[in-house]
């Protein structure tokens, strides 16, 4: 898929796929009846979300070669995603996740991705080097280091952007994605010598690193390279843990949460990865999590993505005295 150089704020590489989520709320999924589609997987949404804030995003990854191709190879570009870098991969099934919300805090994906998905045949060169240098931040999902050929890609992407400090690489713990987290956790390491910032929740640390306990978990990343780890904590805020022991939190913005699908991917797409690295982290990790806030009080995933007067708006009345509400289930 050879595509002209040309300078993005973002790029990412990793998964796409389609999210089948209920619209029913407090309903096992067993029992649930009506669905809503909505485009899926972390790569192609965190690139939704920054493009959904005016910057320009492209996605590196691959679908199916079947009926639902056409809806995660279309949907990035319905939201302004650079789209070049799609294309389906024959005799695999496009990913397809769906799950119950019952409750709102608990909401374990089923997805089907057997007997390999599409997404874990990127090659090593299709993150192109030269795009990927120029690139104002590369996001690599940690979905990719646990098959090849997408394990090359997944780490050839953050090693040619050069370990800048918007070098972005999300570890993933969810069983979903492999049989064994731990096999996975040599690769996310040597991802994270590469990278300059991760980002996830805690148990995404822990299955990237192997640190348990709050603390610990944050704690690794930097350890094995990233400066600084940042840590969607939900209910509790954002934890960002530097290097040299330096912490930052973030308190949660009040939201009325719906579910929190697609809040991590929101979080991730806040379109402030530099400061991430520098003297403005604190503001930083509160877009963030008002990003991922917005989602998770409403009932889309990434189609709910919020534009940055939305989210301008959450951090007003985040900041406002009589606040109040539940928080973000980032």
């Amino acid at each position: 898929m050879a595509v002209p150089p040309q300078y993005f704020d973002l790029i990412t590489t990793g998964r796409t796929g389609v999210d089948l989520y209920p619209l029913e709320t407090g309903v096992p999924l067993a029992r649930v009846e009506t669905f809503g589609k909505f485009p899926g997987g972390s790569a192609a949404n965190v690139a939704g979300a920054t493009a959904r804030t005016g910057r320009s995003a492209a996605v590196v990854t691959r679908t199916g070669e079947d009926p639902f191709d056409a809806f995660p190879h279309g949907a990035p570009k319905d939201f302004g995603v650079d789209d070049r870098r799609v294309a389906p991969v024959p005799a695999r099934p496009t990913p397809l996740t769906c799950c119950g919300i019952f409750p709102q805090h608990d909401f374990p994906p089923y997805s089907s991705r057997r007997p390999k998905a599409p997404d874990l045949e990127i090659r090593a060169d299709e993150p192109d080097p030269t795009a990927v240098r120029a690139a104002g931040t590369s996001w690599t999902t940690g979905t990719g280091t646990s098959e090849e050929p997408g394990r090359s890609a997944a780490l050839a992407a953050p090693e040619a952007h050069g370990r800048r400090t918007t070098t972005v690489l999300a570890p993933d713990r969810r069983p979903v994605f492999r049989r064994d987290p731990g096999q996975a956790r040599p690769y996310h390491r040597e991802a994270l010598r590469h990278a300059a910032v991760a980002v996830g929740d805690l148990d995404a640390c822990e299955a990237a690193t192997g640190g348990r306990g709050p603390g610990a978990r944050a704690e690794a990343p930097p350890a094995a390279g990233a400066e600084p780890a940042v840590a969607a904590q939900g209910p509790k805020g954002v934890l960002a843990v530097h290097r040299d022991g330096t912490r930052a939190e973030a308190p949660p913005a009040p939201v009325e949460v719906v579910h929190g699908l697609g809040a991590g991917d929101a979080f991730g797409g806040s379109p402030r990865h530099g400061p991430l690295s520098g003297r403005d982290l604190e503001p930083a990790m509160r877009h963030a999590d008002a990003a991922g806030a917005v989602v998770a009080s409403r009932p889309a995933c990434s189609s709910a993505t919020p534009t940055e007067p939305e989210v301008a708006d959450l951090l007003a009345r985040a900041a406002s005295p009589d606040a109040a509400g539940l928080p973000s289930q980032s």
